[in-house]
């Protein structure tokens, strides 16, 4: 315990914490199948957990191309599987 830095620390769990709020708001907008929210939480959940692709590639730039990839697969995703209302559920079985 001597080794750990309290900003560190800190500065980890507010990141943690920021990213599964954000994930949490992500999940609801997908449950309630809106394709602009999912997308852009989607996204933003891509920003705040950027630190993995700026470490393996040392440019911040890639981190644009992830978040507009999260944000392309996100909406995509919700168009997909949107259904007009009464039709069978994605993934049900034919009757």
């Amino acid at each position: 315990m001597a080794g750990i830095d309290p900003v560190t620390a800190g500065a980890v769990l507010l990141a943690t914490a920021a990213t599964d709020a954000v994930y949490v708001m992500f999940t609801s907008a997908v449950v309630a199948r809106r394709r602009i929210p999912a997308a852009s939480w989607s996204s933003l959940w891509y920003l705040l957990s950027s630190y993995a692709v700026i470490s393996y590639t040392e440019n911040w730039v890639y981190v644009a191309f992830a978040a507009v990839g999260s944000w392309l697969g996100a909406f995509a995703t919700i168009t997909f599987l949107h259904r007009p209302p009464g039709g069978p559920p994605v993934g049900a079985s034919p009757e």
